[in-house]
């Protein structure tokens, strides 16, 4: 069982868009709980090579903002890594720059499609390009003059909409940004706290030209993302009790909330607050009796980064639990319907995988196995979690993986483990 209290490393896309904004705002940005991973530092050293002093003591990080015309030509590579995040919004600012540069990841990240920004920067007269227009190494360079736009996401995309909005803080005019159901908007939030002038009515955002951001002190929540593998273990380990603390509880992200309390998850969130305009709250959490239900269409995208643990929870629950509308996560860091369809079938669960999501039909226990995290540090969370609930020992390779998003995370799961 687990039981305690703990709190979880600062949330990754949070982490990330604080580097980015801090780096191009006017004075010094104080952050505190920084996400210190693999991805964020990415971010973290992509803009140290275009001459912003970011100076780290643990998860406290103080930037030294440049002003939006600022940065400096990187005359290297910006490396992302396996950052998506760090590839996707970076790209948005770079489009407003007078020099060029390239940005490249690992093999799994240029394998990721970029179509989906390149088609809205060039929109905007940036100039940018990809292999086959498609794929990483992305080519930039300086464009004429950018120009706000009224674009029309063909599928919601908090990466591909934040792109735009960075964007748009180089172009002239204003951008507007319509969404068919809503996505998370940390960017949006930060702006606002930066001091641009963003507007957000139902699924409408607009952002004014000639933003003038200024240097904040920041507090960065839980990721939730985090959090989800401790409730997920939690609920589905008997006699189960905890408490985590200061956790973003931002509406965009907590659809896993939402649909474990809906499978019958004992979730109780406590001390709400609102800090740099994020909502924030302490999460309880008791073992409870899970039962099957459907999750498709706008919900996906707010728990699209927990399908992973939430198919753990499915696979202990009594009934069948149907997700669709989750194509997406055929394009992670792996196949993550793929992966957790084949890895969650070793340990005897029933699970048929779906062109856009799983079936799953829920299992009294789950056996142990020697596991595979397909290098993919959500696979290896869900997979740990799920290994709790294996009668007997499991092996996952490649577990190490997990720092990429949270290198702490075996020590806090040792921490609650009775």
């Amino acid at each position: 069982m687990l039981k305690g209290e703990i709190r979880v490393p600062g949330d990754k896309s949070i982490s990330h868009r604080s580097i980015m904004l801090g780096s191009i705002a006017e004075g010094k940005t104080e952050i505190k709980n920084f996400l210190v991973s693999e991805d964020t530092l990415a971010t973290m050293e992509c803009f140290r090579k275009m001459g912003v002093h970011i100076d780290t003591r643990k998860d406290n990080v103080v930037v030294e903002g440049v002003g939006k015309s600022g940065l400096k030509n990187p005359e290297k590579i910006l490396y992302c890594g396996n950052s998506g995040t760090t590839m996707r919004l970076t790209s948005g600012i770079l489009v407003g720059q007078d020099f060029p540069s390239i940005l490249v990841g690992d093999s799994s990240l240029n394998s990721r499609p970029m179509k989906r920004i390149i088609s809205p920067l060039r929109q905007m007269n940036g100039n940018i390009k990809g292999v086959e227009d498609e794929y990483p190494p992305l080519e930039i360079y300086p464009s004429e003059k950018l120009k706000g736009i009224h674009y029309k996401m063909p599928i919601d995309s908090a990466q591909v909409k934040s792109a735009i909005l960075l964007a748009s803080i180089y172009a002239h005019g204003q951008t507007c940004i319509e969404e068919k159901g809503f996505s998370r908007d940390h960017t949006e939030r930060m702006l606002k706290c930066f001091g641009a002038d963003i507007c957000k009515t139902d699924k409408l955002t607009c952002i004014k030209d000639n933003a003038k951001l200024k240097g904040q002190n920041l507090f960065i929540p839980g990721d939730i993302s985090s959090a989800a593998f401790f409730i997920v273990g939690a609920l589905t380990l008997k006699g189960s009790d905890i408490l985590i603390r200061d956790v973003g509880i931002n509406e965009s992200r907590i659809g896993i909330l939402e649909a474990l309390k809906e499978m019958g998850g004992d979730i109780e969130i406590q001390n709400k607050r609102i800090v740099n305009y994020e909502p924030i709250g302490d999460i309880r959490v008791r073992y409870s009796k899970l039962k099957g239900i459907n999750i498709n269409g706008s919900r996906i995208i707010t728990l699209i980064d927990e399908i992973p643990v939430l198919a753990v929870a499915a696979a202990l629950a009594e009934g069948t639990t149907t997700i669709r509308d989750a194509e997406e996560l055929k394009y992670k860091e792996s196949n993550r319907l793929n992966a957790m369809a084949v890895e969650l079938n070793k340990m005897g669960a029933k699970v048929e995988e779906l062109e856009d999501g799983l079936v799953i039909e829920g299992v009294s226990f789950l056996k142990p196995a020697t596991l595979n995290s397909h290098n993919d540090h959500r696979i290896a969370m869900a997979l740990n979690i799920a290994a709790l609930n294996a009668d007997g020992k499991s092996h996952i390779q490649r577990g190490e993986c997990v720092k990429i998003s949270f290198p702490g995370f075996f020590d806090e799961l040792y921490k609650l483990l009775i």
